[in-house]
Parts: C-alpha cells; structure tokens; sequence
C-alpha cells in the first residue's frame, strides 16, 4: 500500500480522511511495516465501505487486513438502522460466522509427547475434513430446522456435548433472531450431511502447547499455564453460509436501484437494515451463526471421543468459542450516548473489555478471551478483549494473521508433500485430505503472526494472554 496516501495518527493507527463519496473517514490499525506490504486493494475497499449509507464514525481495518470480496477481510464496520443504515452480505461474507474455539485438556507436554503420532491418527479418523466432506449425522427436515435456530443449545440437546460448554460461547451458543424459513432449500441441501466437519481452505483442528505466559493473572483466569496442551478448532458454517451470502449477494446487488443505494463496488451489495430484505438477510445469516455454533459444537463432541482412545479419564472443557464474519446488534457510545448498531466483523474478532455486561461471569472481571489463528507451523494467540478497544474500533481486533498471498501464488511456491515433511522435521505432525491444500495454506504465504498480534496489543485493540505453538494440525 502506498503510505504516503494515509496520516499517521499515532504509532500503530493510520487515517484515511473522507473524500468523494466517503460518508466517515476510514482507519486502518497497523505498523509502518504492515501498511506498506498490505495490498493496495485494501485502501480501494475499505474507502468503498466508508461510503456506504448509515455507517458511523469510521471504516476500521484491523492489523490483518487483506483484500476480500468487497469488504476487505479485516474489516470492522457499524451502521445506524435510524439513519438509513445497511446491511451487507458482502460485509459479512461466504463462510458466516466462521469461528474458533479452544479446549483445555488437562494434559502437559511431556503426557502427549509419547502419543503424539497416536493421538494425530485417533483425530484424523474422526473429524472429516476437506472438500465437500461429510459426516455421519444426516438432519432431515425437523432436525435442520432445529440446528438453525437451536445452534449449539440443539447440539447439547442431541447429546454432542455438555452444559457448561454454553457458558463459555459467545450469545450462550444460540443466536437469537434465525429465521429458519428465510434459508433457501439449496442450502439446506448443502448442509444435511456436512454436520461436524472441518470443511477446506484454512480450517483446521490443531494441538497446541502454550508456549509463554504473557499476562499471569488474566492467564489463570483463562486456565492457561506453560506447556499446558490445549486443542483449537477453526471451522464456520460450510456449506449452509456460502450458500446464504451467494444468494443474498445476488438479490441485494439487483435490489440496490430500488433502494436508492448508489454501490460503488458490486461485492458490497446491501439493503437497508429496516427492509424487508435486509431483515430476511438477518434472519438467514443468524440462521447460518447457529449452524456454525452447533458445527463446532459437534467437532468438540467427536474430538473429546477420539482423545480418549488415547488418554482414558481425560476430560477436555470449553475455554471459549468466538466467531469472524458476523453482523451481531450491538449498544456502543456515540457522542456519549448508547445507540444500537449493527456492527459487521468480516475476518474480526468481537473484544468485549471488562466489566462489559453481556460476558459470562468467569471473564468479566478481565475481559473476553479472543482465540488468535496462526497458520500450520506458526503459532497462534490467546488475547483479550480491552476497555479502549470500543473506542478504537467498536470493541474489535484481529482474528488471525491475514494472508499475504493469494492461493494460487502460494502453490506456485511450495509442494504440499515438502512442506509436510518441513514441519515433522520441526515437530508439527500434519495430517490433510489434500497437499494441494496444504500448499494453499502454507505458513510463508500468511502475514508474521506475531507482528500482527503485537500491533494489535500497543494499538490497544487486544492485550496479549499467551501463546499457543502447533502439535498436530488436521488441516481441512
């Protein structure tokens, strides 16, 4: 990106001040580094959402940002329903509330390091993963209609898992306002067989160790100690969510004449929030949270199963679940007083600070846990959410490390067998459906992590907890 076409406004916040159609400036949260090697497409689109109708006070683009499809992936932004606001497919994207969760085991290093080799088998059995992979759970029709409105509280209910894995969920593991009947057959077809699974792309079930210890009291809070081994899960609502915003991208781009809304970008088709299309759009894509929510929850279910062919007697529970791509109703400060926005997070993580009313109990004195992705060989975070964070950018941060290249050119630069081979030489057992993609994924085509983490931390976005280096990663 160009740096020169921003002002620095402080060490890790850069501005881009309203011009044409902007409506709000637009801000982008990153080092020198960062901004220069971010993809110039980034400023064209996060101008673009600054210029959509109702949006309030700024255009955010968190320290991973990278051109997506019309919103860039990274993109934070927040609409007033009284003053004209919209709704955006595009500002949610395909693979709707796309999330991770981490689970504590209970197990140290040194009690996994001799079953490593095992326990990668026992977790590859069981949790499908790849392309169009499906599990064994068919919902007919009552049994679809009850995930999507249900969500993980339907799962628990189906006997995939525990009740205290609720509390530990953002919204309690059941979005309210699914309007099941407002998701179209095709994307239930989609979804029937492909409860608990991983799914492609950059989806992935690893065993972590907690490497270090940055904040010892919000750590203990969490459950988190060195060496520690935890197991996060990455995954979204599948089929059933890019069915959802390919239909509705479609249907809010011809309806956007009818709403006197002027699109300066197709991909950021949208409709008014008050519509009627705009509600049908939030029903569905609540519709779509809940089957990402009961999705992770059934994963969870069959990675405690296949952990204890391995280590009978261990019980692995909930530290968090939080989810990406959603546009969640939210009170936040303008001019002092509390408003109800809809805010969009497409490749963002909520960063609920202390004290902050809708956290559970056991985080609310320290703040939400945000579960950070790395990338296969790279390691991953634990942060959590700050009091200043609603002031820099609606109580959001960074969701993992953002990539740096695009698919294609990564497998143009690495074999999917050699990378393999790479990481079991570093002590990371990888086991995919596809070399192909692990190619795609490969660590080197993403941002450094860690850079990202950091700016996220001095930009007051997040505060950094722990650590997490890869085990074993079953890469979808």
């Amino acid at each position: 990106m160009d740096i020169q076409q921003l002002i620095q406004r402080d060490e890790t916040c850069w501005e881009i001040q309203s011009h044409g159609a902007m409506r709000v400036p637009a801000v982008i949260y990153a080092d020198a580094s960062l901004l220069r090697d971010m993809d110039q497409k980034v400023y064209e689109q996060i101008t673009n959402v600054a210029s959509l109708p109702g949006i309030v006070e700024a255009a955010y683009a968190m320290p991973d940002a990278h051109w997506g499809y019309g919103f860039p992936i990274g993109g934070v932004a927040a609409f007033d329903p009284d003053q004209g606001g919209v709704v955006s497919a595009g500002g949610v994207g395909f693979d709707i509330s796309c999330g991770v969760r981490t689970l504590h085991t209970g197990l140290q290093l040194a009690d996994v390091r001799p079953y490593k080799q095992q326990l990668a088998d026992a977790l590859y059995k069981a949790i499908p993963a790849g392309v169009g992979s499906k599990g064994r759970i068919h919902l007919n029709h009552d049994l679809m209609h009850g995930m999507l409105t249900g969500g993980a509280q339907w799962a628990l209910e189906q006997g995939w898992g525990e009740d205290s894995d609720l509390e530990r969920m953002e919204e309690g593991g059941r979005m309210v306002g699914a309007v099941a009947s407002y998701v179209s057959p095709k994307a239930r077809e989609r979804q029937k067989d492909e409860m608990g699974t991983l799914g492609s792309g950059n989806h992935y079930l690893e065993v972590q160790r907690v490497a270090e210890v940055y904040d010892q009291h919000v750590a203990n809070v969490f459950g988190l100690r060195v060496d520690d081994v935890v197991i996060s899960i990455h995954c979204g609502s599948r089929g059933l969510g890019h069915q959802i915003g390919t239909e509705f991208l479609r249907d809010m781009a011809i309806a956007a004449s009818q709403y006197r809304i002027d699109l300066p970008d197709r991909e950021l088709a949208c409709a008014p929030l008050t519509s009627p299309l705009g509600k049908q759009y939030l029903g569905a894509m609540r519709a779509a949270i809940n089957c990402a929510l009961a999705n992770r929850q059934i994963i969870t279910h069959l990675t405690r199963d296949a952990v204890k062919t391995v280590f009978p007697g261990v019980h692995l529970g909930l530290l968090y679940d939080v989810s990406h791509n959603t546009c969640k109703l939210e009170q936040h400060a303008i001019n002092g007083q509390k408003k109800a926005l809809f805010v969009h997070r497409k490749g963002a993580t909520r960063a609920f600070g202390p004290g902050h009313p809708d956290l559970p109990a056991v985080f609310r004195q320290v703040g939400q846990p945000m579960l950070i992705g790395g990338s296969m060989g790279t390691s991953s975070y634990v942060l959590c959410g700050t009091q200043e964070s609603e002031k820099r950018a609606f109580n959001s941060a960074c969701h993992g490390a953002g990539r740096a290249m695009s698919r294609h050119q990564a497998t143009k630069q690495w074999q999917g067998s050699a990378l393999v081979d790479d990481l079991a030489d570093r002590g990371i057992i990888i086991r995919s459906p596809s070399l192909r993609g692990v190619a795609e994924e490969a660590p080197g085509a993403y941002k450094d992590v860690s850079v990202v983490v950091d700016v996220a931390d001095r930009a007051g976005l997040a505060r950094k907890v722990a650590q997490l280096e890869p085990l074993i990663c079953i890469k979808g």
